[in-house]
């Protein structure tokens, strides 16, 4: 069933206060909530539903303005709601008439409507923020013709992977599934496992590395040994074969696998589907979690340096070779033809289109490079500042949403928390620069009485 969406009726009620009456209309978010063409968002994010009976799902303008709110103020779900209960202005921007008391939504259908509407849906965001911000004078269309591409890694929230802590808590959680499906184990290993796992962590530290190692294999030798039990007292039990075969199959792939292997490895089993990538970083040199592509325009636009493209590339690929699918995403979002694009030596040997091959100019670059494109490459680092607010402001630095797809949508939501925050100081430098004009206007020097 599609989503009743809230029609603002007007009405006065003797025991509710009505939001337009204790707010100030010209707050910076009352004017970016009247900006957004919501009925956009109420089509796109629409077309998920269908017409069949049931419960109406929660209107689009409050789960909309919510994602909005939770990366443009860097909140957690929990947090959000809190917040959502205690300002109104939360409520106005979510499309409330009354003040409310209490939520009117659950704090899970956050989640839930995540998943539903996925990464392609989601994007429609960072759409209506760039037209938001052509609508407000912050950006020009021109401005989105040439653009700065680089990557990044969003790291995923997890413990820093080594082969003794993945064992022991592999064996932990197998151990935890037995007693819960009431498999009686031969020996858990519970006590002398955790002793194994200090001793090693302790003679590591000290670098004492063939203690550590002798550690290790029996680490090794006490995961091995119920991922055996478990397959000998499970085998034949259709219903225990099926719960137990993902955590039994990533518990065999952390017991094969080695320190020095190349390829496909488990760095989180709560979260198999992260990545190591390397940056080439001093401080870091390997990052875990997935690449992420972020497109910024060149010629910083009036209310900032906007993000006009972004996405996660599962699969760590080669920067050069991410061009083919972020090309024509850049130009769905903007809406404007790409003519110039900028990138570092890390995109050498692209995949870029026929169309803009020529159109790509690399870092360091010398053939084809005139006097002007080397003026635009030296503004080729103005996205490692838009990387650094993504990370530190907008939910980046340490994603904690679910799977791949968690990490499409949380990628697209701080590009969506990001640009938005920019419109909200645009907005009110707008505000203030009314204002500004409005006390000189009516200052005594300035009126015919004055003179």
């Amino acid at each position: 069933m599609r989503p009743r969406e809230p029609v603002e009726s007007g009405q006065r009620d003797l025991f509710r206060a009505r939001l337009d009456q204790i707010i100030a209309l010209d707050h910076a978010l009352v004017r970016l909530a009247r900006t957004i063409d919501w009925s956009f968002l109420e089509r796109s994010f629409g077309a998920v539903y269908t017409d069949a009976a049931g419960r109406p799902p929660l209107p689009t303008r409050l789960m909309a303005g919510l994602a909005i709110l939770k990366h443009m103020h860097d909140l957690s779900d929990e947090a959000l709601c809190e917040r959502w209960v205690e300002n109104p202005y939360f409520q106005f921007f979510c499309g409330e008439e009354f003040f409310q008391h209490e939520l009117t939504f659950e704090r899970s259908s956050l989640t839930r409507w995540r998943q539903r509407m996925g990464e392609e849906r989601l994007a429609t965001l960072v759409q209506e923020s760039l037209a938001v911000a052509v609508k407000t004078g912050a950006a020009k269309p021109a401005d989105f013709t040439r653009v700065i591409i680089d990557t990044t890694v969003q790291e995923k929230a997890i413990a820093f992977p080594t082969d003794a802590r993945l064992m022991h808590t592999a064996r932990q959680r197998l151990v935890r599934l037995a007693n819960k499906a009431g498999v009686d184990l031969r020996q858990s290993y519970a006590r002398v496992g955790k002793h194994a796992l200090i001793a090693h962590q302790r003679y590591a530290h000290a670098k004492q590395f063939n203690r550590a190692n002798r550690a290790l294999k029996a680490i090794r030798t006490m995961l091995g040994r119920v991922i055996r039990d478990i397959g000998r007292r499970i085998r034949g039990e259709a219903d225990l074969e099926a719960a137990f075969a993902l955590p039994l199959s990533l518990a065999r792939q952390v017991h094969a696998q080695d320190r020095r292997q190349r390829g496909r490895k488990i760095y989180s089993l709560h979260a198999p589907e992260t990545e190591c990538i390397g940056k080439g970083k001093a401080h870091k040199p390997y990052e875990f979690g997935v690449k992420v592509s972020v497109a910024t325009p060149l010629d910083r636009c009036k209310g900032g340096q906007f993000v006009a493209h972004v996405k996660a590339m599962p699969g760590a690929p080669y920067d050069g070779h991410t061009l083919a699918t972020v090309i024509p995403a850049i130009e769905a979002s903007t809406g404007a033809p790409l003519q110039r694009l900028l990138v570092d030596r890390g995109y050498k040997g692209h995949n870029a289109p026929e169309p803009y091959r020529f159109k790509v100019f690399i870092q360091g670059q010398k053939r084809r490079v005139t006097a002007a494109i080397k003026r635009q490459l030296r503004r080729r680092s103005a996205v490692e500042p838009v990387i650094g607010h993504l990370k530190n402001e907008h939910r980046m630095t340490r994603n904690r949403l679910a799977g791949s797809h968690g990490d499409a949508a949380n990628a697209v939501l701080a590009a969506v928390g990001y640009n938005f925050r920019l419109l909200l100081k645009w907005l009110w430098l707008l505000c203030a620069l009314t204002l500004t004009r409005l006390a000189g206007t009516n200052s005594p020097a300035m009126s015919p009485q004055g003179t």
